[in-house]
């Protein structure tokens, strides 16, 4: 009698350490506020991620932090400390994403941001061991303007940005490229995501008299100093970043943004890139879910965001669920190593080779330039 209790009690123990828990993804991001155009598509893609990861059931949780860095953090910790999260999506915007850092890392709780700034995963900051990322750096994207102004002809640059963390960052990172490429910025003007006018500073922008402006905004916010210099008869040329990469901007900047250059995912213009670029038909595939979800011609590249963070994870849980159960600490480490090791994944946006020194891992492949031609995107070549 004692022998078969044993053999209960080990078949017991031995099928509960076989059974995995829900693996559960929290999701802060801006579904409303100022950058609603960016978050709005993220938190749809959100809805088209996979429901089972590594033969496990994934849960998502999603908050909307409304563009406001102190509720992002909000969410951050009651995403951790109430829904016990694996691991967090998000935030949208970089200043949310920068602010989260110190939370997620007390916590040691995995963390992939859909913002651009390359200081979220700054390997001189030992926090954001913790932290990964999607879109492509301001870095990347900063040398191929500066490098396209240098081939156009523009000697001269203003430069009109957030009065944020992604302003400045833009700022000092297509400041090193202005100089590697001979351009001299005559003008360094910012303004908030939640202004409604830019006059004063546009005025800066016109006695300067450049022969390019770069302006360093995303969502709708970054149409207002490009609207406002076109009706002061500016006639210069426009670069505006990947923050603008959605219907919405063609939208509200219409007439104003024709002839616009921006560097871009190359999901943006995913149709006319050729069939040898890796990226061409994982991003056609997500289109084509994501439009039959919501309309054609409602797909946003922010979005892309969304869904490379879906593939990241749907690469990185099956060795990490060798290692340890959902809803432990051990899982939420053996996930952050195998989101390091992540080796060419190819996304919508590019493709990852990660490292602890490269939290994301993307090389030129992710970017390509863009003009607004007729209403459209096009592909600079």
């Amino acid at each position: 009698m004692k022998l078969n209790k044993l053999v209960v009690a080990a078949a017991a123990a031995f099928g509960a350490l076989g059974v995995q828990a829900d693996i559960t993804v929290g999701v802060t991001l801006s579904a409303t506020g100022p950058a609603a155009s960016l978050g709005i598509p993220e938190k749809n893609t959100i809805a088209l991620l996979p429901s089972t990861m590594g033969g496990e059931k994934v849960n998502y949780i999603v908050l909307d932090d409304a563009s406001d860095t102190t509720t992002a953090v909000k969410n951050v910790r009651k995403l951790i400390s109430e829904n016990k999260v694996d691991v967090i999506i998000g935030s949208t915007i970089t200043p949310n994403s920068l602010a989260m850092i110190d939370v997620v890392a007390e916590a040691e709780t995995p963390t992939i941001s859909m913002a651009a700034s390359a200081r979220i995963v700054d390997p001189a900051n030992p926090k954001t061991k913790w932290v990964f990322k999607t879109p492509q750096h301001d870095q990347h994207m900063a040398t191929a303007i500066a490098a396209h102004m240098a081939g156009g002809g523009v000697k001269t640059v203003a430069f009109i940005g957030f009065n944020d963390a992604y302003g400045e960052g833009w700022y000092q990172e297509f400041t090193k490229y202005a100089d590697t490429y001979k351009l001299k910025v005559v003008a360094n003007e910012r303004y908030g995501r939640a202004d409604t006018s830019v006059t004063g500073q546009v005025l800066k922008i016109m006695a300067a008299k450049p022969d390019a402006v770069l302006i360093a905004g995303s969502g709708t916010p970054a149409a207002m100093p490009q609207v406002t210099l076109r009706e002061r008869g500016y006639e210069g040329r426009f670069y505006q970043t990947h923050g603008v990469a959605n219907n919405d901007f063609l939208r509200v900047g219409g007439k104003n943004v024709e002839g616009t250059y921006l560097p871009a995912g190359p999901m943006l213009v995913a149709a006319q890139l050729p069939d040898s670029n890796p990226i061409k038909k994982p991003s056609l595939v997500y289109i084509s879910k994501y439009e039959a979800a919501y309309g054609k011609g409602s797909v946003a590249t922010f979005g892309g965001h969304a869904w490379d963070a879906g593939l990241l994870l749907q690469n990185a849980v099956p060795a990490a669920l060798k290692k340890a159960q959902p809803g432990t600490r051990e899982f939420r480490a053996a996930l952050r190593d195998s989101l390091e090791a992540t080796k060419d994944l190819v996304g919508v946006h590019g493709v990852f080779n990660m490292s602890p020194a490269d939290h994301l891992g993307f090389d030129q492949r992710a970017r390509v330039m863009v003009r607004i031609d007729k209403g459209a995107w096009k592909l600079d070549k």
